[in-house]
This record gives structure tokens, C-alpha cells and sequence, in this order.
């Protein structure tokens, strides 16, 4: 099993959509601010390794204001104001285990025991939610899940909204635990399905039951 991204990286990069892609980012974050800052690009799988890999969580794409996107999804930095999204996430992990999350929305914390957190699309221009939807993206996730398929430890996927349930083609090997519901934003959660849905209790009694150290979603 690969300790790293590398070679499979190195596999992606002569493919004619890596080549699009590169092109494409050269040219919109010469044109234009564009989110996270490019060395922060893949920040999710240098935070997380292949072989430490227990919860796959797949968000949009980058938060597109000002010093939020960090490569992580969902995540941003320390001192910056959690987004609504964040905040319900936070929610559900109080509700669910009674208690009260710090105000820091940097979740490196969960990437450091084993969650991949992967956006679909891994960039974004100032302001312009979903302006880097482009197919290159997808063909990259696609890859990068095919990948994370043939990986034999269990790995339980959380599916949050009809973009990241898009994706669950990908997943074939029976060792997963595949959870969906709404996305956490207000516009979704607040018409129901997501608080209540205990999506961090049902990933940990899977990995428990599997043998694995559960995660530990406080982030005091």
C-alpha cells in the first residue's frame, strides 16, 4: 500500500485532462483572484495519506471570500468567521455527543487522524461560487476515488448534498460505509434531513466495529 500520493500523481499528470487543467489554473490565477492560494491546491492530500485514510468527506467546492479556502473542505482558518455551513456541521457534532465545539473552524485537527477532506473541484475565483465546475475537475476526482477504491482499509465516505452524491459511483469495495444526506448549508439543512442524521456517530461505531480508532470530532 502507498504511503503517499505520488506515484498516483505522477500517473495523473500526463494525462490530456491534467495538461487542460494545469493550463486553465496558469491562466485564472494570472486573470484573476483565485481561491485557496495555489500552494494550498492540494492541501487535502498532503495533510492526509493514503494508507491513514478512515473518513472520505466530500464537499463543493472552495469557500470563493476572502482568506477562507484552505485546501480542506468545509475548513478555514483559524480567526476567520465559521461560514453557515461549518456552523451546522458543529451543531451536529454537539448535538450528537453533548458537547461544545471551540470557535475555530481550521479542521486540519480531523485531516491529521485520517479524514480526506476532498472538495469536487479544488479551485474557485473570487466570489464566483462554482466558476471552476469545469469537467477536468471531475475527471480528476474520478481518479483520485478509483484510487482510494482499491485501498483495502475500511473507509466510511460521508456524502453531504446532491454534488458529493454524485460520486458515489466510485465507490465499489464492499470494506465502505457510504453515508448521504442534505448539505450542511442552511438553505438544505434548515428544510430537514440534516441535523438528527448522526452521520459522526454511525462513522465511528463503523470504524470501531472494524477495528480502527474512532475520530475525534471535538476540536477543543
Amino acid at each position: 500500500m502507498l504511503n503517499d500520493w505520488a506515484n498516483l500523481f505522477n500517473g495523473i499528470k500526463g494525462k490530456d485532462y491534467a495538461q487542460k487543467l494545469h493550463i486553465f489554473l496558469d491562466s485564472e490565477y494570472a486573470k484573476y483572484t483565485v481561491y485557496p492560494p495555489r500552494n494550498l491546491i492540494h492541501n487535502a492530500f498532503n495533510k492526509t495519506k493514503p494508507n491513514e485514510i478512515k473518513v472520505v468527506i466530500i464537499g463543493q467546492d472552495p469557500y470563493h471570500e476572502p482568506n477562507q479556502a484552505m485546501g480542506l473542505c468545509f475548513s478555514v482558518p483559524n480567526g476567520v468567521e465559521l461560514p453557515p455551513s461549518l456552523i451546522n456541521i458543529y451543531k451536529e457534532i454537539e448535538n450528537e455527543y453533548g458537547i461544545k465545539m471551540k470557535n475555530n473552524g481550521d479542521l486540519t485537527y480531523l485531516a491529521k487522524q485520517g479524514c480526506l477532506l476532498l472538495n469536487t473541484v479544488l479551485t474557485v475565483r473570487a466570489h464566483q461560487a462554482l466558476s471552476h465546475n469545469i469537467n477536468e475537475y471531475k475527471l480528476f476526482i474520478a481518479d483520485i476515488l478509483n484510487y482510494i477504491d482499491t485501498l483495502n482499509q475500511p473507509i466510511v465516505f460521508m456524502l453531504w448534498g446532491n454534488n458529493a452524491k454524485q460520486y458515489e459511483q466510485y465507490i465499489h469495495n464492499p470494506n465502505r460505509l457510504i453515508l448521504k444526506s442534505v448539505h450542511p448549508s442552511p438553505l438544505s439543512a434548515n428544510r430537514g434531513g440534516w441535523f438528527g442524521n448522526n452521520h459522526f456517530k454511525k462513522c465511528n461505531d463503523y470504524l470501531i466495529s472494524n477495528g480502527i480508532k474512532k475520530i475525534n470530532w471535538d476540536n477543543n
